[in-house]
């Protein structure tokens, strides 16, 4: 295969893999795994079309911000694909969906505008029509914008056609998110697989396409009101609080056998089952999808071919209920099993060689003795900062003097800079003989030594440090209330 060109040649062509243990025995159920798009949903297919729509029609200028609405996926793969063509995004998003997405989309460059919780869908989506009037943004509208079916026209039913070429295709299960998968997926099965019963599933607890009551649209299809049967749920990207244009043209065009309701409860009980069984890393969507496949498969009749959309990743859900029962700490059981060796335990001290009282001191070269004494002698740099690069402790001690607005000199043991002949290991043994302290960091202050991570915290909060900073002429930020601790990596308990 020869090299591509960009990520962006990547989109598409996701797997289609049979799903084996979870099964009903008696029909052939399969999965399409659109975590297996370079952004980990089948939204970056959605970003990509529509971004290239804009280009041909001049809708998009060079160098313009796009913006949108979005519950995460389809703004991170907007940012993938602004970030390639070179757009700056700006997206709007309610504050209840997953942090993990505003993070990944602010990485890519994005940025994220949140919305209360309380306002639903249709106020993150009323911010960007805002924001893209009153700057002249391009809004992309994934929710009735036709270049997000088409794509799915071109390419995912494409796929799914060519998988099943010569095998009938007896039910396609999917959500509904912004009907974009839905309908052009649909459209190209009811000509080309007439015989394929399209179900698209919703929570049961927002059942708002099942029932009677029909969003109204303006002029360019934007939702003039909020559904009256919508419901917070558990599955991200299905469902916002109006049934959008696409998923409505959808409707008037008959491209729907079967609205099925979902449970949030079953839909992250078969995604887990997912990943125990069957090793599929799938978000509360595909659960939900998946426990949709099932339900269909209950009723099916032997030999049935069955295909689901599983639409992202897992990882878009760490911080959800998905994952609430899941453990960072060790169980029990995995205590116990520590516990049945006798090394590399956190209950055991580790065993050290004994030290003897006329032990021969540490071997310090020099060199490394008067760079030490040269670092910590600098009054135009008075904090001096040993540490490692790749140390966590480290980083926290960085973030309070970024917080706190301090310079200092940063020394790296493990850096390009310090590798050669073991420089870094020299100087290393250079402050133990001087601190008599083998762990880093170690912190300095006008050659006074602070200590490591947790003593420069506690000077910090007892004034120490701070009358350390006057006396050297240290400016640092006044911050009340302030507490370092907070910095601490998310797997320590604070102090």
């Amino acid at each position: 295969m020869p090299p591509f060109d960009s990520i962006l040649e990547t989109i598409g062509n996701t797997p289609i893999v049979r799903i084996n243990k979870l099964a009903p025995d008696h029909v052939n159920l399969f999965a399409k795994i659109e975590a297996f798009n370079p952004m980990g949903s089948v939204k970056d297919r959605l970003a990509l079309g529509v971004i290239e729509d804009a280009e041909k029609s001049g809708a998009l200028s060079p160098g313009q911000t796009v913006v949108e609405a979005t519950s995460g996926n389809t703004g991170i793969g907007l940012a993938m694909v602004c970030a390639v063509k070179g757009y700056p995004l700006v997206v709007t998003m309610a504050e209840s969906f997953s942090v993990e997405r505003r993070r990944l989309m602010r990485f890519l460059g994005a940025k994220v505008v949140l919305t209360p919780a309380s306002e639903k869908g249709t106020g993150m989506y009323r911010k960007a029509e805002e924001l893209a009037d009153a700057h002249g943004w391009f809004l992309a509208r994934q929710f009735e914008n036709p270049a997000n079916p088409d794509m799915h026209a071109r390419t995912t039913a494409r796929e799914i056609l060519e998988t099943f070429d010569g095998i009938h295709l007896d039910y396609w299960v999917t959500g509904a998110g912004t009907g974009g998968t839905l309908q052009g997926i649909a459209r190209v099965l009811r000509a080309e697989s007439p015989n394929t019963k399209i179900i698209v599933c919703e929570p049961d607890n927002a059942q708002i396409l099942g029932g009677g009551h029909r969003t109204k649209y303006n002029s360019d299809g934007a939702p003039l009101d909020s559904h009256p049967d919508f419901r917070p749920h558990l599955m991200q990207g299905w469902t916002p609080d109006f049934i959008p244009k696409i998923t409505g043209d959808a409707m008037d065009e008959k491209l729907i056998d079967r609205f099925l309701p979902v449970n949030g409860l079953e839909a992250l009980r078969l995604a887990k089952a997912l990943a125990c069984k069957e090793g599929i890393f799938a978000g509360i969507s595909g659960g939900a999808t998946f426990a949709a496949a099932v339900e269909i498969a209950k009723t099916a009749p032997n030999g049935a071919n069955i295909l689901c959309m599983l639409p992202d990743t897992g990882e878009r859900y760490l911080s959800t209920p998905l994952f609430e029962d899941i453990p960072a700490d060790m169980t029990d059981a995995e205590i116990a099993l520590s516990k049945s060796t006798p090394g590399y335990r956190f209950d055991q001290a580790p065993k050290t060689a004994p030290q003897s009282a006329d032990a021969a001191p540490v071997d310090v070269n020099d060199r490394a003795r008067q760079f030490v004494a040269g670092a910590l002698a600098d009054r135009e740099q008075p904090v001096a900062f040993f540490a490692l690069e790749w140390c966590e402790f480290c980083w926290s001690v960085r973030k309070m003097f970024a917080e706190l607005d301090i310079d200092y000199r940063a020394i790296d043991l493990d850096s390009v800079e310090y590798q050669e002949n073991g420089w870094g290991g020299e100087i290393r043994k250079a402050l133990e003989a001087q601190t008599a302290m083998k762990t880093i960091p170690q912190i300095f202050v006008g050659g006074s030594f602070i200590g490591g991570c947790s003593e420069v915290f506690d000077s910090y909060k007892d004034g120490r440090l701070q009358k350390l900073f006057d006396e050297f002429g240290v400016s640092y930020a006044d911050k009340a209330g302030f507490d370092p601790y907070e910095l601490l990596p998310k797997w320590l308990h604070p102090r």
